[in-house]
């Protein structure tokens, strides 16, 4: 890749990461992936780079020239308060040095208790450590965009589906409901629920950089099904040919007991609330971007697939 090639730069390499660059690439953009190992998705258009993205110095070197900087980094879930801090300030510092587009793979954390649907409308109100943290990551991005130092937007997903997506269903659900064994998830069982598919993330994230009216606002990813967790562990089960599925709420006590001996799950008790949230409003999305989401069907099957491979 030549320096005065126009191109985009993603730094992360998970599912949503590697779905980014892949679809950029399959639009014929090239794309440099970013991550500490140096992974990421092959294609002819794809250069994988290990770096450090808190080294502001390389982050510029590596952007310079770069059309949009896609932010789908991901530290350990019990590292935020420490590691996104200096992450997102040079994510963002780069976009301003740049110039490139800076493009913010986001949550709702930010939002806090909601009584009632999520927009985006909604204010920063966080009543979480997580959540303050990314609600500083998008204030500080905003700030500077208002300010004229940088494009900035940012696609907030929910509860995420896909094959090898960090997601509490993917890893409490998905292989017991495939095994035929007991399951356990989080709050309300018959509760309508936002999910995000990962193929979808990436779509809103490429079509929100290619849009002159997604600067300074935040955008959320249409959601693939609004089913409840019974409902969608039960439509796994139809769709893989596995036993019903007998699904039991853990409690928060469980929980508790559990993150005792495991930190990922001693940072979920926090956001127990989110379990029981208002549905996620996408109708800014789906009609700014004319996108509409997967069927939840694709994503379930693209799980089970994964799984299938791994075991």
């Amino acid at each position: 890749m030549s320096a005065s090639t126009v191109f985009h730069v993603v730094v992360g390499a998970g599912p949503t990461g590697s779905a980014t660059a892949l679809l950029l690439a399959a639009s014929g953009e090239r794309v440099r992936v970013l991550s500490r190992s140096g992974r990421g998705p092959e294609h002819p258009l794809i250069e994988r780079i290990a770096a450090d993205a808190t080294d502001v110095s390389r982050l510029v070197e590596l952007t310079q020239g770069a059309a949009t900087l896609f932010n789908c980094a991901m530290p350990a879930y019990d590292r935020w308060p420490t590691d996104w801090p200096p992450l997102a300030a040079a994510l963002l510092g780069t976009a301003e040095r740049t110039g490139a587009r800076y493009v913010m793979l986001g949550n709702l954390y930010g939002y806090g208790p909601v009584d009632g649907p999520m927009t985006e409308d909604l204010p920063m109100a966080p009543s979480t450590v997580k959540g303050r943290v990314r609600a500083r990551m998008w204030t500080d991005a905003l700030a500077a965009h208002d300010a004229g130092r940088a494009l900035v937007t940012e696609v907030r997903a929910a509860d995420f589906l896909g094959p090898g997506a960090g997601s509490l269903f993917n890893f409490m659900v998905v292989p017991q409901v495939l095994a035929g064994e007991p399951a356990v998830y989080l709050g309300d069982l018959s509760a309508p629920r936002g999910w995000s598919y990962t193929g979808d993330v990436a779509r809103t994230l490429v079509a929100a950089a290619r849009s002159a009216e997604s600067w300074g606002r935040a955008w959320h990813v249409p959601s693939t099904s609004t089913l409840s967790p019974r409902a969608l562990a039960e439509l796994l089960a139809e769709l893989t040919g596995s036993p019903a599925p007998k699904l039991t709420r853990m409690s928060a006590a469980e929980l508790h007991a559990l993150g005792r001996e495991n930190p990922i799950l001693a940072e979920v008790e926090e956001m127990l609330y989110l379990m029981d949230s208002g549905p996620l409003s996408a109708e800014r999305t789906m009609k700014t971007f004319d996108l509409t989401p997967t069927p939840v069907s694709t994503a379930l099957l693209e799980m089970t697939a994964a799984h299938t491979r791994s075991t």
